[in-house]
């Protein structure tokens, strides 16, 4: 469905990214781990184009790169960043209702917002409360819902359980994994290996911009070199 071949991006002179592969099938969940600043993020960022990229980005196919970030989202990819944007003055419905695309009705996709209340119940009791008030994890599935109100095929979330108490954590797993189990495939970008493992059909691990190990979280767990150098602090 996504496929990455050879992607490089850069900040400035900056060269982040360094030719990342990587690929994401229908309905996976696919982490991509690694230490702070190895460009787990840009990544994501440059899959959306909100970084120039090079390289090739097919999603279902087609060339993504050149395209507008507006067009790579109607195209079906979803995107919610680290820093859990969301729109504090107005409530969580009217939140969910701004993930609607141009022309879209709700309920018309793949996700109603009815449905968005049944996967976390704590945004039906907050509906009709400004978003200011959620808590940090009712704000992190908050962004999560609104982008899924856009019907998207994948999408690629970073960092959703930092900060988050170990009970929301917990939730937010069993979020991701209904979701995959909607047929809409994940990139998660995670720090906590614990959670990534359980959820995950496969792991990327990043280092110096570039992916030095891809495979199974058992194949992972089975490469202690591999955890030494790239992942443990």
């Amino acid at each position: 469905m996504l496929e990455v071949t050879d992607l490089h991006a850069y900040y400035g002179k900056s060269h982040i990214l360094q030719g990342v592969d990587l690929r994401v099938d229908e309905g996976e969940i696919v982490s991509l781990l690694g230490r702070n600043g190895v460009g787990r993020s840009t990544t994501c960022k440059a899959i959306m184009g909100e970084v120039p990229p090079s390289g090739s980005i097919l999603f279902r196919g087609q060339e993504m790169v050149g395209r507008k970030p507006y067009e790579i989202a109607q195209a079906g990819i979803g995107y919610v960043p680290e820093n859990r944007d969301i729109f504090p003055g107005l409530t969580t419905r009217q939140n969910l209702m701004l993930g609607l695309k141009p022309g879209q009705k709700d309920g018309e996709g793949r996700w109603s917002m009815e449905q968005m209340f049944d996967l976390f119940s704590n945004l039906r009791q907050r509906a009709d409360v400004e978003a200011s008030v959620l808590s940090g994890g009712e704000k992190q599935m908050l962004t999560i819902c609104r982008t899924l109100m856009g019907d998207p095929s994948v999408i690629m979330i970073d960092e959703p359980t930092e900060g988050l108490a170990p009970k929301i954590v917990q939730q937010v797993g069993e979020l991701l994994e209904q979701i995959a189990a909607r047929g809409v495939s994940i990139l998660l970008v995670e720090q906590k290996l614990t959670i990534a493992m359980r959820i995950s059909a496969r792991v990327y691990v990043m280092g110096h911009g570039r992916v030095v190990f891809e495979g199974t979280p058992q194949a992972l767990q089975d490469e202690a070199d591999v955890r030494r150098e790239w992942l443990e602090v």
